[in-house]
């Protein structure tokens, strides 16, 4: 928006004598002010999530999903952009340059990292999309699953399982299982083709400079990438949003602001219009949305049933809707950022701080009639 923001700089013509000294003025053109942009952020809600960081490291992003307006967008730690105004002092740079905080990456638009269990819901959509999966197909989970020829178990976060585990309770509960066999039945490629329209693995086109765009796997990237075959372990891994699988906070907020839309995805945009600085005038800037993705309008209601679930009490996240005056639906996710040997448990207290799994978080309220959809990444949290 440097067009917009920038105006035009005066300029005088003066005649000057011998020794420099201005004569008479020739010609003048005034200067005129730039455009002023309208942007989309909420800054109460700006604020609060500011706020709710505290110390943590980690991203917010908040989007209106029927405009793709983004209503709030944090990265944490942040840094005092003053500094930059004159030239950055060495001190001040090194310390920025240097923290292992890396308070210079943009972590909502920069950060990639293994989305987890966010990527259930997209998983459940594509079972029923495909017929892969219906509604009432159900397991038996022991707490792990066991590739055919392979001696190792994948197994669930939940130790003994989830019992019997159909589409809708796979999603409230987030069962591991069900994903794993899942996964192995539809294949990466189709994995690949199904996520893709959602944004994953893309720039979202946000109207700001330096968008990464992620990784979805497929057979045909891991050959470019590295000239090997794809095995059926990986696919198991992309099963839960593990493995090669890495998304910014940015692509998950706008593939569940999708999801709230109906199958509708809208481009985030951070200026809503711009205001002409001689006349006032205020130009709107339209909102910028792709064509609907053809899913069925009952598995669309499956899916989202199941995500207000998850905020009930039985599901994951009940606790973060607990009070709300109205209906939230979510899903969490937990991505490990080390692996794990094969029978070790994960305890939180004898890992490393920075070695300890991310949190993660989607939702979008009300769940009735979406106004806000939001992604949150809380770092080793």
């Amino acid at each position: 928006y440097e067009k917009e923001l920038h105006g035009v700089t005066g300029t005088e013509q003066v005649e000057i004598d011998a020794g420099g000294r201005a004569i008479r003025s020739l010609a003048r053109s005034e200067p005129r002010s730039g455009n002023n942009l309208v942007v989309t952020l909420d800054i109460n809600l700006q604020r609060v999530a500011e706020e709710a960081f505290q110390d943590y490291r980690g991203a917010l992003v908040a989007l209106d999903p029927k405009t793709g307006d983004v209503l709030a967008l944090v990265s944490k730690p942040g840094f005092d952009p003053n500094l930059f105004v004159d030239g950055i002092d060495p001190q001040n740079w090194d310390a920025l340059n240097n923290s292992p905080d890396k308070p210079l990456n943009n972590r909502a638009l920069r950060g990639q990292y293994p989305p987890g269990s966010t990527i259930k819901p997209f998983m459940a959509l594509a079972a029923l999309t495909t017929g892969k999966r219906t509604p009432d197909y159900t397991i038996a989970d022991p707490g792990h699953w066991m590739l055919p020829g392979v001696s190792r178990p994948f197994r669930d976060w939940k130790k003994g399982g989830h019992g019997m585990v159909n589409l809708h309770r796979s999603i409230v509960v987030s069962c591991d299982t069900y994903y794993y066999g899942l996964a192995n039945d539809l294949g990466v490629d189709t994995i690949h083709r199904f996520m893709t329209p959602f944004g994953f693995g893309a720039r979202t086109g946000l109207d700001i400079e330096g968008e990464l765009p992620g990784l979805q796997p497929s057979s045909d990237w891991k050959w470019q990438r590295f000239k090997q075959k794809w095995y059926a372990g990986d696919t198991i891994s992309v099963g839960i949003g593990q493995g090669y699988w890495l998304a910014t906070p940015m692509q998950l907020a706008m593939a569940v602001a999708t999801l709230a839309n109906g199958g509708t995805p809208v481009r985030p945009r951070l200026v809503r219009a711009v205001q002409d600085s001689r006349t006032q005038e205020v130009r709107e800037l339209p909102v910028r949305s792709g064509d609907s993705l053809d899913f069925k309008p009952e598995h669309l209601a499956l899916v989202k049933a199941a995500m207000v679930d998850v905020t009930r009490p039985g599901g994951t996240a009940m606790r973060a809707a607990q009070g709300a005056p109205y209906l939230v639906a979510g899903k969490t996710g937990t991505a490990q950022v080390v692996g794990m040997k094969a029978g070790e448990k994960y305890d939180e207290s004898r890992v490393k701080e920075r070695h300890r799994d991310h949190a993660l978080f989607i939702a979008y309220a009300p769940a009735d009639d979406p106004k806000i959809a939001l992604a949150l990444l809380v770092e080793n949290g």
